[in-house]
């Protein structure tokens, strides 16, 4: 899904984890990878969203905003998604919620309620005017 890209990559490995049976009440920034398996009731946020991968497993819910690069969700999510990268929904995803995304990757059984909203990367173009002879 991630394919050879220039630019942003996934971070290829995890430097956070919310364990299972753990809740965070209040906003979470991170750097590199997070993986969640607890409860987060809080915005997640990266310090270099274009870099960080944030992974929400099945046993996860998260209740928040969630503003990440590279997203991969197969737990609950409570709130908008802006994924300025990339967003994997695995199938037992389920999300309430506008999603923004650059590009998506969703399994059969993934369920959104909220918009599905495309962005287009802003990559500079320069434009040259054909010459007139």
């Amino acid at each position: 899904m991630f394919g050879s890209k220039k630019g942003s990559t996934p971070q290829s490995s995890i430097d956070s984890l919310i364990g299972a049976g753990t809740r965070i009440e209040g906003n979470v920034v991170f750097k590199g990878g997070l993986r969640i398996d607890g409860e987060v009731r809080g915005n997640i946020s990266c310090e270099n969203p274009q870099q960080g991968t944030l992974v929400v497993s099945e046993r996860a819910s998260v209740e928040g905003a969630i503003t990440v690069g590279h997203v991969v969700i197969n737990g609950t999510v409570i709130g908008p998604i802006s994924a300025s990268e990339s967003l994997e929904l695995l199938s037992a995803a389920r999300v309430t919620g506008d999603v923004e995304y650059h590009q998506i990757e969703m399994q059969q059984g993934a369920v959104i309620q909220g918009r599905l909203v495309h962005q287009v990367s802003a990559k500079n173009v320069e434009l040259k005017l054909a010459s007139s002879n």
